[in-house]
C-alpha cells in the first residue's frame, strides 16, 4: 500500500513541473482505475510529512475525481461501496484538520458528494458537524463551518421545491439552535479577546463563516428559529456592520481584511432580507440604512474597501427599490448629497484604477465591461443611481445633469490635466441615460427620454474617437464603450461612419483600447434588425475583412507563451464573428486564416488555460470549415489532421470534444462521400471504451461516428467493427443522460449498414431496448424508441419496415409486440415534436397500412388503430421548421458553460429530410393507399369500410 501511495505522491509532485506535468497527468489517469485510489489521495492529503504543495495537489486531484466519478448519470455511485463509505466517514474530520487552502478543495468535493447523497443517503452529516463544534476552538469551528457552508451554499441558486425544503428543514432542525449558540458565543469570545492580536483573526474567520451560513440557511425561506430571534440577530449584525478594531486592520491598500469581509457579508444578508422578508425585517431596517450611509461617506478610496463599498451600495439599491423607503431620497437637496457624497467618490477614477488599466489590462476590462458580474465601485454606484432614477426620473436627471455640465466645463478649461473630469462626466451621463439592463445582443434597448444619447456623443465624445493623437487612452476607451453600450440607439448610417474608426483603433498601442475596439466590432457585427437581418452584411464587411483579421491575429500572436496567446478571449471572439459574417467571402484569404488558426492550436494545446478563448477559437475553425470545406475539403482535411491528431494523441481533454465535432463537420462537407485515410485511421481508437468514460466526449464522439459510418460502412464490416459500435450503444442506452445519444448512434447504424449485415444483431439490440423500457422507462427514452421504430418502419425499401420489427420483437417474447405497440408506440407518437419526426411517423404508418403482412394477417385490429393514429398526425400536420442560417454562439457567461460538453454552433448539423420528394403529405398518403388498393385487389377499400369510424373514413377518402 505504501508503495502505491508513494508512486501517486511522486506523480502529483511531477504535475507541478511544466516539463513533466503532461506525462504525470496521463499516468495519474491510469492510477484512477486501481482500487483504493480515492483513499490513497486522502491519505496523502492527511500526511503532514508530505510537502504542502503535494498535499494541495492531492486535494485538487481528489476533488476532480469526485466531480467525474462520484455518481453516474442516473445517480448511482461509480466508486466501490467500501470507498464511498470510507470517504463519507473520514472526509469531515480530515477537512477540519487541514490548512485552509486544502480545506477549500475538500469543501468543493464535499459539495459534489452532498449534491447526490445529502441528505437521505448521508443523514448523519449534520449530526457529525454539530458534535464537532467547539466552545473555544476557533480553528476546529472554522473547519466545521467551512464544510457546512460548502454544502448549504448549493441552495442559493435553486428553485423552490418540496424536496429542497425538506432538506433545508432537516438541516435547520438539527443545526439552527447550535448555530445561534455558536454565533452568540463567538461574539462573546471576540469581546473577551478584543486586545489579543493572535486570537482575533481566527474568531473573525468564524464570524465571517457564520454570516455566510446565515445567508445559506435563509436563502429560500425564513427559518422559524431565526424569525423568533430576529431582533437579537439584527443587533449582532448591526454591531459588526459598525465594528472597528485596529488589530484587524491590514497594512495593504489592496487586500481586504477580516473586518471588510464580515461587513460585506453582512450587507449581502441585508440585501437578501430586504428583498425576501421585508415584512418582518422592515421595522429593524432604519439602523442599517443610517450605518450604511455612514460607511459610504467615511471609508477611504483604497481598493481593499471595494468589495465592502459595492455590497453596501447594493444594499442601498435594494432599499431604493421599495417605494416607501425610496421616498427618503425624493428631494433635490437629498439627491444632491447622494451624488456628491456617495455616487461621485465611487464613480471617479482612482490612481489604483489607472494602475490596473496599465499593468493588468485584461483584468481591468473584465471588471469594467458592462454585464460583468464583478463587484466594482463604479458598477455598484451606477446601479444605485439608475435605481433612484427609476423611482424619480425627472429630479435625478436634473440633479445629475448639473454635475455632468460641471465636469465637462472643468475638462474644457484644461483638457490635458483635467481629463479625469470628462471620464466622470461620461460615466454619469451613461448612468442616467440607460434604463433597464444592458443586453448582450443589443446593448441598451431603453433610454431616458429626458436625454439625447446621440447628441451627447456627437458634442462630447466623437472627437475622442476621431482624433489620432493627444487623447488619453482611457477617454478613447470611454468613447468606444459608449458606442458599445448605446449601439442600438444609432442608425446604420451613423454606424457606417463610426465602424471604420473602431477598426482603426485595433492598431492602438493600448491593450485596453484595441480590446474594447474588438469587443465593440464583434457586438456590432452580431446586431440584427427587427427582421433578423444583420446590421452589417457580408458585402459591407468584405472590403475590410482581410486587414481586420490580419490585425486581430497579430494581436493574439503578439506573445508566444500559451497562457499569453489565449489570454484575450475578446480578440478571438471578434475573429470568429468576422468569419461568420463574411461566410464564403473568406475563400480568397482562407489559406492565411487557416495558417493562423493552426498555429494558435499548436501553441495553446500545450497548456489550455482559458475555456472562453479556446471555445471561440474552435468556433472560428468551425466557421472556416463551414464556408470553405464545401469547395476545398481535401485541403482542409490534410491541413487540420496533424494538429487535431496531436490533440488526441496528447489526450488534451479540454479540446477533444471540439476536435471530434470539427472532424465530423469536415467529413460532412466533403462532397465525395468517401472516407479518407485520415478518418479510417481514427476509427479503431475511438471505439476504445475508455474514451467514452468522459461525459464531455460522448456527444462529440457520437456526432463523429454518425458522420463516419455512412461513408465507411463497408470497410467497417470488413474490420468487424459493427459489434463494438453496438457495444457503445448498449453502454449509452443504459443511462438517462446518454439515451438520446444512444439512439442517434443506432439510427446511423441501422440506416447505413445492409440489413443482412445487421441481421445477427437485431434481436440483442431490441432485447437491450425492451429491458431498459421495462426496468427504467423515461419519457425521453419512450419518445426516442418510438422515433427509432418509425425510422425502421418507414424504410421498407431498404429491407427494414414494420414486419422486421414485429418478427424481431416476437423472437424475444411471443405476443409482446401488441403490448409494445398499444402501450408505447401508438400513444407516444403524437408527442413527437420535430416536424421531420412527425413526417417520418406518417410515412411509417402509411407503409404499415399498405405493405405490412403482419398488420394485414396477424394484427388485423391494428390496421384500424394505425390508420386512426396516422389521420390524427395528418390533421395536426407537421409544419416544416423555418430554417435560418443564423449562427448563435454559446453564452460563455452561463454558469453551465464549460461543464461537460459544449456544442460548436458553427458545426451544428442541419436537419436533413430523408423524404425530400414527399412535399404534400396528405396527397402522398392518399396516392399510396390508392396504389395499394389496386395492387391488393381492393383490400384497402374493404379495410376502410370495415375498420374505420365514419368520421375517419371521410377524412381518409378526402386524401384519395
Amino acid at each position: 500500500m505504501s508503495a502505491d501511495i508513494q508512486i501517486i505522491a511522486n506523480l502529483l509532485q511531477a504535475t507541478l513541473d511544466p516539463r513533466q506535468n503532461r506525462e504525470a497527468e496521463l499516468r495519474l489517469q491510469q492510477e484512477e482505475f486501481k482500487k483504493g485510489y480515492s483513499l490513497y489521495l486522502l491519505q496523502i492529503v492527511a500526511t503532514e510529512s508530505y510537502p504542502y504543495t503535494t498535499r494541495l495537489a492531492s486535494a485538487l486531484c481528489f476533488k476532480n475525481l469526485i466531480r467525474r466519478k462520484w455518481t453516474d448519470e442516473d445517480g448511482h455511485h461509480r466508486l466501490p461501496k467500501d470507498e464511498v463509505t470510507a470517504i463519507k466517514r473520514e472526509l469531515i474530520g480530515l477537512m477540519v484538520a487541514v490548512p485552509s487552502g486544502i480545506q477549500a478543495q475538500l469543501g468543493d468535493a464535499i459539495s459534489v458528494i452532498a449534491d447526490s447523497d445529502f441528505w437521505r443517503d448521508w443523514d448523519t452529516l449534520v449530526d457529525d458537524l454539530v458534535v464537532r463544534l467547539s466552545l473555544d476552538n476557533a480553528t476546529v469551528n472554522n473547519g466545521v463551518l467551512q464544510v457546512a457552508h460548502s454544502i448549504f451554499k448549493r441552495w442559493r441558486p435553486l428553485f423552490r421545491s418540496d424536496e429542497l425544503f425538506t432538506e433545508i428543514n432537516h438541516v435547520v432542525a438539527k443545526f439552527g439552535t447550535p448555530f445561534l449558540t455558536l454565533f452568540e458565543n463567538t461574539d462573546r469570545l471576540i469581546e473577551q479577546n478584543k486586545d489579543d492580536k493572535d486570537k482575533l483573526p481566527a474568531l473573525f474567520s468564524t464570524l465571517n463563516l457564520l454570516i455566510k451560513i446565515f445567508y445559506d440557511l435563509s436563502c429560500q425561506d425564513l427559518p422559524p428559529v431565526f424569525e423568533d430571534n430576529l431582533p437579537a440577530i439584527a443587533s449582532l449584525l448591526h454591531k459588526y456592520l459598525t465594528y472597528d478594531n485596529t488589530l484587524l486592520h491590514t497594512d495593504s491598500d489592496s487586500e481586504p481584511g477580516p473586518i471588510e469581509f464580515v461587513k460585506a457579508g453582512t450587507c449581502e444578508v441585508l440585501v437578501l432580507y430586504i428583498q425576501k422578508f421585508e415584512d418582518v425585517f422592515g421595522p429593524l431596517l432604519g439602523q442599517f440604512i443610517t450605518s450604511s450611509w455612514t460607511l459610504l461617506t467615511t471609508v477611504g478610496t483604497e481598493t481593499k474597501y471595494d468589495i465592502l463599498i459595492s455590497k453596501c451600495l447594493q444594499f442601498l439599491t435594494a432599499v431604493a427599490r421599495i417605494r416607501q423607503h425610496a421616498e427618503n431620497f425624493n428631494n433635490e437637496q437629498v439627491l444632491a448629497q447622494v451624488v456628491e457624497n456617495v455616487i461621485l467618490p465611487n464613480l471617479t477614477l482612482r490612481d489604483s484604477d489607472i494602475e490596473l488599466f496599465e499593468d493588468e489590462p485584461i483584468e481591468y476590462i473584465r471588471r469594467d465591461l458592462e454585464g460583468s458580474d464583478t463587484d466594482t465601485r463604479r458598477r455598484a454606484a451606477t446601479d444605485f443611481l439608475r435605481q433612484l432614477m427609476e423611482q424619480f426620473e425627472g429630479i435625478v436627471t436634473s440633479v445629475v445633469t448639473r454635475y455632468i455640465d460641471h465636469y465637462l466645463s472643468d475638462f474644457s478649461k484644461d483638457p490635458k490635466n483635467n481629463w479625469k473630469s470628462k471620464d466622470t462626466a461620461v460615466y454619469l451621463f451613461s448612468s442616467i441615460a440607460a434604463k433597464g439592463v444592458v443586453t448582450a445582443s443589443q446593448g441598451v434597448k431603453s433610454i431616458n427620454s429626458l436625454v439625447n444619447v446621440v447628441d451627447f456623443f456627437q458634442r462630447n465624445i466623437a472627437n475622442d474617437l476621431v482624433a489620432e493623437t493627444e487623447v488619453e487612452p482611457l477617454l478613447k476607451v470611454d468613447a468606444i464603450k459608449y458606442l458599445y453600450v448605446f449601439r442600438s440607439q444609432m442608425t446604420k448610417e451613423q454606424w457606417h461612419t463610426a465602424f471604420p474608426l473602431l477598426v482603426r483603433h485595433l492598431g492602438s498601442d493600448s491593450y485596453v483600447v484595441y480590446t474594447y475596439a474588438a469587443i465593440a466590432i464583434e457586438r456590432i457585427l452580431y446586431m440584427t434588425n427587427e427582421a433578423r437581418q444583420p446590421l452589417f452584411s457580408k458585402e459591407d464587411i468584405l472590403p475590410v475583412a482581410g486587414n481586420l483579421l490580419d490585425r486581430l491575429f497579430q494581436l493574439i500572436e503578439k506573445e508566444s507563451a500559451p497562457e499569453k496567446v489565449q489570454e484575450n478571449e475578446f480578440l478571438m471572439r471578434c475573429v470568429m464573428r468576422v468569419l461568420i459574417v463574411i461566410r464564403d467571402g473568406v475563400l480568397p484569404m482562407a489559406d492565411t486564416v487557416l495558417d493562423h488558426l493552426i498555429k494558435i492550436t499548436n501553441v495553446i494545446e500545450k497548456n489550455p488555460s482559458n475555456p472562453r478563448f479556446y471555445y471561440y477559437h474552435f468556433e472560428a475553425i468551425g466557421a472556416l470549415i463551414r464556408f470553405v470545406a464545401p469547395t476545398q475539403s481535401g485541403k482542409l482535411e490534410s491541413a487540420l489532421y496533424a494538429p487535431f491528431a496531436t490533440v488526441l494523441q496528447n489526450y488534451v481533454q479540454e479540446f477533444m470534444p471540439y476536435v471530434f465535432q470539427l472532424f465530423a463537420a469536415l467529413l460532412e462537407c466533403n462532397p465525395s462521400g468517401s472516407l479518407s485515410k485520415y478518418y479510417r485511421a481514427l476509427i479503431p481508437p475511438i471505439l476504445v471504451p475508455s474514451l467514452w468514460e468522459s461525459r464531455g466526449n460522448i456527444p462529440a464522439l457520437v456526432r463523429f461516428l454518425s458522420s463516419v459510418i455512412p461513408r465507411g460502412a463497408q470497410g467497417m464490416i470488413a474490420e468487424k467493427q459493427i459489434e463494438p459500435i453496438l457495444g457503445i450503444f448498449q453502454k449509452l442506452v443504459s443511462t438517462k443522460a446518454n439515451e438520446a445519444h444512444a439512439f442517434d448512434l443506432l439510427e446511423t447504424v441501422v440506416g447505413s449498414f445492409l440489413v443482412s449485415d445487421l441481421e445477427p444483431f437485431f434481436v440483442p439490440m431490441y432485447q437491450i431496448i425492451l429491458m431498459r423500457l421495462h426496468n427504467s422507462k423515461t419519457d425521453n427514452l419512450a419518445l426516442r424508441f418510438v422515433r427509432f421504430y418509425h425510422f425502421m418502419s418507414a424504410r421498407d425499401s431498404q429491407g427494414l419496415g414494420a414486419d422486421l420489427v414485429v418478427n424481431t420483437v416476437e423472437q424475444i417474447q411471443e405476443g409482446v409486440f401488441v403490448s409494445l405497440y398499444m402501450s408505447i408506440i401508438l400513444p407516444e407518437t403524437p408527442k413527437l415534436i420535430r416536424p421531420l419526426d412527425r413526417k417520418t411517423a406518417v410515412i411509417s404508418f402509411t407503409k404499415t397500412l399498405t405493405g405490412s403482412r403482419a398488420f394485414s394477417e396477424k394484427y388485423k385490429k391494428g390496421w384500424g388503430y394505425t390508420c386512426e393514429a396516422m389521420l390524427k398526425l395528418l390533421e395536426n400536420a407537421p409544419v416544416p421548421s423555418t430554417t435560418t442560417d443564423d449562427i448563435d454562439d454559446q453564452d460563455v457567461d452561463d454558469p453551465s458553460f464549460g461543464v461537460g460538453f459544449t456544442q460548436l454552433s458553427t458545426c451544428r448539423p442541419a436537419p436533413r429530410d430523408p423524404w425530400p420528394d414527399v412535399t404534400d403529405l396528405k396527397r402522398w398518403v392518399g396516392t399510396s393507399i390508392k396504389e395499394a388498393d389496386r395492387r391488393l385487389g381492393g383490400r384497402m377499400s374493404s379495410y376502410i369500410r370495415e375498420k374505420l369510424s365514419a368520421e375517419a373514413r371521410n377524412v381518409l377518402l378526402s386524401y384519395m
